[in-house]
């Protein structure tokens, strides 16, 4: 049957408004919410989108520059929003100029529309150029589904070369209708996913025993590219990419970093400093406005957590047993 985003319901009797998690909030108060609160979430997140204005409109050769086939590449009249494109020849990516160690890093996407099986948005940081065998790594990839589904959203962490990492969600909204926000928190004591400012997955490195999968050494470039994966992506690999339906676009806007610059040899970012928000004891921990938009984020929106899956690892990696709400 076909899907549609208005069976899923927010339980929230307020969703909040903010220009990144830790600043001070505006709050929206929604009655009662029942069947009609998509609606509403919607209009919410359309009134975040207007109102986060970029804190400076840079264009896109001042952060980034084009990995390859930089004819499928475009921009607006305006440089503002970006696009990219995958036809069978070949996709497209681009990644920034510089490496951070530690942040906020944000962008707002909208996805291919229409039948997109088989296509694979990525959204990602990346110590390294290529996929390198000691690279360290966080994923957004958006999977893409056959028309009237719902896309998935996959994140990862990688360490070292390693991964196996992943969690699956569906979405509270349609991404191919409008631009969401996209981000990562990175510090030395957590990473968190948000999307539209609501954490969908906590990836800790606190308790007794820190967690040896943290990547916290290695600087990281941003990346982002479109390109076809119908061999996994869409149930599987049994749905593969309709071609007749190429070009397939992805679009881009409003990207924002606040986070530690690398510079060779001894950044300031070596060590922690507690100098900025992102680097403070507030960021190292969910708010407790962020735990009730993460828990209904996990009691409605989670499709596969690597640490639910005893099949694949009969020995959960240790990293399992650290709390996300602490």
């Amino acid at each position: 049957s076909k899907f549609e985003y208005s069976d899923i319901y927010l339980s929230r009797s307020s969703r909040e408004v903010r220009s990144h998690p830790l600043l001070p909030k505006t709050t929206l108060w929604v009655n009662k919410m029942e069947k009609g609160v998509l609606f509403i979430a919607l209009l919410i997140s359309a009134f975040y989108s207007s109102s986060e204005a970029a804190d400076s409109q840079t264009s896109f050769e001042d952060n980034f520059s084009i990995m390859w086939s930089e004819d499928h590449f475009k921009t607006s009249e305006d440089g503002q929003t970006w696009y990219l494109s995958l036809d069978k020849e070949t996709g497209c990516g681009f990644q920034t100029k510089q490496r951070y160690r530690f942040g906020w890093f944000s962008m707002k996407l909208k996805l291919v529309g229409g039948d997109s099986a088989g296509v694979v948005t990525a959204y990602y940081m990346c110590s390294e150029n290529g996929a390198g065998p000691e690279r360290d790594e966080l994923d957004f990839e958006f999977l893409g589904n056959r028309t009237g589904h719902p896309y998935l959203i996959q994140t990862n962490v990688y360490k070292n070369g390693v991964g196996g990492r992943e969690m699956r969600h569906m979405l509270w909204f349609d991404p191919t209708e409008e631009f969401h926000s996209y981000s990562i928190l990175w510090n030395n004591h957590q990473i968190v996913f948000f999307v539209d400012e609501v954490p969908i997955r906590v990836f800790k490195n606190n308790g007794d025993e820190k967690n040896d999968f943290f990547p916290n050494e290695k600087p990281m470039y941003l990346f982002s590219s479109i390109w076809n994966a119908d061999e996994w992506a869409t149930r599987g690999g049994l749905e593969k990419t309709d071609w007749k339906r190429a070009p397939f676009v992805s679009s881009y806007k409003d990207f924002s970093v606040e986070g530690c610059q690398w510079e060779d040899p001894y950044p300031a970012c070596v060590s922690t400093t507690t100098k900025n928000w992102w680097d403070q004891y507030k960021a190292w921990h969910l708010s407790d406005s962020q735990k009730m938009d993460y828990a209904w984020v996990q009691r409605n929106l989670v499709i596969y957590d690597y640490c639910k899956d005893n099949e694949r690892y009969p020995k959960l990696p240790g990293e399992c047993s650290l709390s996300p709400w602490e």
